[in-house]
C-alpha cells in the first residue's frame, strides 16, 4: 500500500514489523542502513550491515533495543510492534560513488477490546430522561467510533429523549485509546424488553471493521393504567361450600402490590394485599365484588353467583305406616336454577314419584328424592324415605284334590308384615305338622302348604303370628274318597275344561228357557187380541147389553 506516495507497511499491534528494502543492491556497495525521521526531520540510525566484511550493528536506541533484526537483503523486522513505531523509516544503501534512500511509512494498528455496557441504570422510568450506562472500548488505535442501537436499529440524539456524550481517552505510555459513550434515554412503556447495545467501529490492517456488546435488558418501570379483578380458581360456577379468592391486578410496572376490595354489604373498602380469599362460601355471598388502588383511581368490578341447592322430603328417614292407611309425600326443590329431580327406589330409578292413597306391603322400600342443578358440577342432594308397611295377619285357606287322588293339598296364604310365623294343627288332636312348605316371602306375602291323605273327615288350622297379632283359621277337609276343589285358580287343564263344559250347559239351558217364554207371550198377545174382536161383533148383532156383560164375564173367566 501506498500512503502519499509513499510505500506503507501495516502492522498489528505486539506483531513484528517487516519492511524490506526497496533499492536494488549496486556493485561496488559498501554497507546499508536504516534510519527513521523525527518529527523535527532530524535522522536517528538504528542498524548498520557491512557487505565486506557482513557483520550487522544495531545502534544504541532504547526504544529499538532488541527489537531489531536485519537481514543479508536489508530487511528490517522490528517485533512487538508499538505505537509509538508509526514512523518514516530510510533505507540507505551506500557505495563510494552514491548514497541511494527508499522510505518506508509504518502504520500500527490494534483492535479495541470488545465494549461493554457498564453502570447499568437499575430500572429505567417512563417520562424520566435519566442515564441508561455507558458503552466502553478500551485499547483501540487508531481511534474508534461507538453506536447505540436498540432492537436493532441505530438510536439518533433527540432532544430531551436520547442523549449521548463520546469521550477518547489515550494511555501516554501505550498510545492506546478508550472510548466511553454514555446514554441518557427517557423509555416508554413499550421499550419494557427492548435489547440496548453498543457497537464500536475501528480500522484494522484491511480496513474498517466494527465489534458489538451484549444485548442488555432494562426493567421498565411505568404506572397502573387498568385494574382488573378476577375470581380463582377460574371456574364457570361456584357453589356454597367452595373456597374461592379474588385477585386484583394491575397493568403498571411493578404491579401495585396493596388494593381496596369491596364486598356486598360492606360500606368500606377492606384494604389487602393482590387476593382476598373466603372459605366456605354460601348463597348470601351472591353479588359485586370490586377491587381499587389504594388511593381509590382505578377501579374494576366483577359479579359471583353462589349456586345452592335445597332438598326437603317430607316425611324423611324411617317411617312405619299400617297397610291401607294414605301417606302424603313430597320432594320440595329450592334452587339458584333449573334442578332435575328424580326417585329411586330400592336402586332402580322410578318413573313418576310416589303417591300413596292406600298402602300396601309392595310399597314398602327404601325411596331416595335425588336432585341435580344443571351445569354446576358436584352440586347434587339426596334425601331417603325408608318406608316400613305393617300389617295384621290375614288368612285365607284352600284345599284341593291331587291328579293322583290319592292326597290333598291344603293351602295356607298368609298375608302380613313383619313376616307371620305359621303353624299346622290338626283340630282334635292339637298335633303340631312340622312338613309344611312355604313360598317366598314377598311383598307381604307369602303360603305355607301341606300334602295330607285323610282316612276320614278332619279339620286343619292354621295359626299366623307376628309382632302385631295372633290370627287362626280352620277350614274342614273331607276324607280323601270325596275330592274337593275348592280354589279354581289352581285346578288343573281337565278340572278347568270339565267346569266350562258344566257352565256352557247352564248357559243353553238359560237361553232355552228364555226362548219358551218369548213364545208363549207372542201366543198370548194374539189370543187377547182375537178375542177383543169377536166381543166387539156380538155387541153390535144383538144390541142387548146384558148378554154383553156376560160374554165380558165369560170373557174374563176364559182369560183368567
Amino acid at each position: 500500500p501506498l500512503a502519499l506516495g509513499l510505500y506503507t507497511v501495516n502492522a498489528v499491534y505486539g506483531d513484528t514489523i517487516t519492511m524490506p528494502c526497496r533499492l536494488e543492491v549496486p556493485d561496488g556497495l559498501m554497507f546499508g542502513k536504516w534510519k527513521y525521521e523525527m518529527p523535527n526531520g532530524s535522522p536517528v540510525f538504528i542498524a548498520f550491515r557491512s557487505s565486506t566484511k557482513k557483520n550487522v550493528q544495531y545502534d544504541d536506541v532504547p526504544d529499538y533495543k532488541d527489537r531489531l533484526s536485519l537481514s543479508e537483503n536489508y530487511t528490517l523486522s522490528i517485533k512487538n510492534a508499538r505505537i509509538s513505531d508509526e514512523k518514516r523509516f530510510v533505507c540507505m544503501l551506500v557505495t563510494e560513488d552514491d548514497v541511494s534512500e527508499e522510505p518506508t511509512i509504518v502504520k500500527v494498528f490494534k483492535q479495541p477490546s470488545q465494549p461493554e455496557i457498564l453502570h447499568q441504570a437499575d430500572f429505567l422510568e417512563t417520562e424520566k430522561l435519566q442515564m441508561l450506562g455507558e458503552c466502553v472500548a478500551r485499547d483501540s488505535y487508531p481511534e474508534g467510533n461507538v453506536t447505540w442501537y436498540k432492537n436493532g436499529r441505530v438510536l439518533q440524539p433527540m432532544e430531551e429523549a436520547v442523549v449521548i456524550n463520546l469521550q477518547k481517552i489515550v494511555n501516554k505510555s501505550t498510545g492506546l485509546f478508550t472510548m466511553t459513550s454514555s446514554l441518557q434515554y427517557m423509555p416508554t412503556k413499550e421499550d419494557a424488553n427492548a435489547k440496548f447495545s453498543c457497537v464500536v467501529t475501528y480500522y484494522g490492517p484491511s480496513g474498517q471493521k466494527t465489534i458489538q456488546s451484549e444485548p442488555v435488558v432494562f426493567d421498565v418501570h411505568y404506572p397502573t393504567e387498568k385494574v382488573t379483578i378476577q375470581v380463582l380458581p377460574q371456574s364457570s360456577t361456584i357453589k356454597e361450600g367452595d373456597n374461592i379468592t379474588l385477585k386484583c391486578s394491575g397493568n403498571g410496572n411493578p404491579p401495585p402490590q396493596e388494593f381496596l376490595f369491596y364486598i356486598p354489604g360492606e360500606t368500606e373498602g377492606i384494604r389487602s394485599s393482590d387476593t382476598y380469599s373466603m372459605t366456605d362460601v354460601r348463597r348470601n355471598a351472591t353479588g359485586e365484588y370490586k377491587c381499587s388502588l389504594i388511593d381509590k383511581s382505578m377501579m374494576d368490578s366483577t359479579t359471583i353467583t353462589v349456586h345452592y341447592l335445597d332438598l326437603q322430603l317430607t316425611p324423611s328417614g324411617e317411617v312405619t305406616k299400617q297397610i291401607g292407611e294414605a301417606l302424603p309425600v313430597s320432594c320440595t326443590i329450592s334452587s339458584s336454577r333449573n334442578a332435575t329431580v328424580f326417585w329411586i327406589k330400592d336402586n332402580t330409578r322410578m318413573q313418576t314419584s310416589p303417591s300413596f292413597s292406600s298402602l300396601q306391603y309392595q310399597d314398602a322400600g327404601n325411596y331416595i328424592c335425588a336432585t341435580t342443578l344443571q351445569e354446576v358440577e358436584g352440586l347434587q342432594k339426596r334425601k331417603t324415605l325408608k318406608l316400613i308397611v305393617e300389617g295384621k295377619p290375614q288368612i285365607k285357606m284352600t284345599k284341593k284334590t291331587n291328579t293322583n287322588k290319592m292326597s290333598k293339598t291344603i293351602v295356607c296364604h298368609v298375608e302380613g308384615f313383619p313376616k307371620p310365623a305359621v303353624q299346622w294343627t290338626v283340630t282334635g288332636s292339637g298335633s303340631i305338622i312340622n312338613k309344611a312348605k312355604e313360598t317366598k316371602y314377598v311383598n307381604g306375602k307369602f303360603s305355607s302348604k301341606i300334602v295330607i291323605a285323610p282316612e276320614e273327615n278332619v279339620t286343619l288350622t292354621c295359626i299366623a303370628e307376628n309382632q302385631l297379632e295372633r290370627t287362626v283359621t280352620s277350614l274342614n277337609v273331607s276324607a280323601i274318597s270325596i275330592p274337593e276343589y275348592d280354589e279354581p285358580e289352581d285346578r288343573n287343564d281337565d278340572n278347568s275344561e270339565k267346569v266350562n263344559d258344566q257352565a256352557k250347559l247352564i248357559v243353553g239351558i238359560v237361553v232355552g228357557l228364555l226362548l219358551a217364554a218369548l213364545v208363549a207371550g207372542v201366543v198370548y198377545w194374539l189370543y187377547v187380541k182375537k178375542s177383543k174382536a169377536a166381543s166387539k161383533h156380538v155387541d153390535k148383532d144383538l144390541g142387548n147389553i146384558e148378554e154383553n156383560k156376560k160374554l165380558e164375564e165369560n170373557n174374563h173367566k176364559s182369560e183368567t
